[in-house]
């Protein structure tokens, strides 16, 4: 784990980031101070869309990762995802790429970098774009802290889409936070061909099969909604 070089940091509430008062569902897990470091404005704009999925993905992970954060880019939505290797890596750099936005949601301090390979990436994103973590500057790492990061990544986001992910994945508690806060949940088409069970229990909850990226678009709120609360 690196040293990211003492980005300017800003300090938020979850209310003022979003820019409107949380529901009761959603402030009984929320943090209560969120760090921000980036040239993004806050509130934040709207739609959002998390993808996310495996660290250990496929070469086809990645390319559907990076096609429907594309696709979405020309739609003016800010990709958010959680700068892990694998699937968010993917995500983050095609925004980038598309000349987009994107949000990359950390479980380290915003002075920390990891995994250590995506140290520029995080450098760029600060620069030019915007990166959250619900954890001070110094503070300790521990492995909870990319489950809470999940769960701030989906509160954040008005919709996440799931892109690989084994059993196990990390991917899956988003997943299920995304429903419990009653956010559009989506998995991408072929999650369903393997022998994963995770898919098919999640549809029972109200997540959607994702078969093309512009499906999403009738489930995000306008890019006009925010509305303008201060800190």
């Amino acid at each position: 784990m690196e040293r990211a070089g003492g980005p300017a940091i800003s300090t938020w509430t979850p209310t003022a980031l979003l820019g409107r008062p949380l529901n009761d569902i959603e402030e009984r897990h929320a943090p209560g101070r969120l760090y921000t470091a980036g040239t993004m404005r806050i509130p934040l704009p709207r739609p959002r869309v998390a993808i996310v999925g495996s660290r250990r993905a496929t070469a086809e992970g990645l390319a559907e990762a990076g096609d429907i954060a594309r696709v979405l880019t020309r739609e003016e939505v800010v990709i958010v995802s959680g700068l892990a290797k694998g699937i968010d890596t993917a995500a983050h750099k095609a925004t980038i790429e598309e000349g987009g936005k994107t949000i990359a949601v950390l479980g380290t301090p915003l002075d920390r970098s990891y995994p250590a390979e995506n140290k520029e990436l995080q450098a760029e994103i600060i620069k030019h774009h915007l990166a959250v973590s619900q954890f001070k500057v110094d503070s300790e790492v521990y492995q909870s802290n990319f489950i809470r990061r999940n769960r701030t990544m989906a509160l954040i986001a008005d919709a996440s889409v799931i892109v690989e992910a084994g059993e196990t994945s990390g991917s899956i508690s988003q997943g299920y936070e995304a429903l419990r806060l009653g956010r559009p949940l989506f998995i991408w088409k072929r999650l369903f061909e393997p022998s994963f069970n995770w898919p098919k229990e999640m549809t029972k909850f109200g997540a959607m099969k994702l078969t093309d990226p512009k499906e999403l678009l009738e489930h995000l709120p306008s890019k006009h909604s925010t509305l303008q609360i201060p800190a």
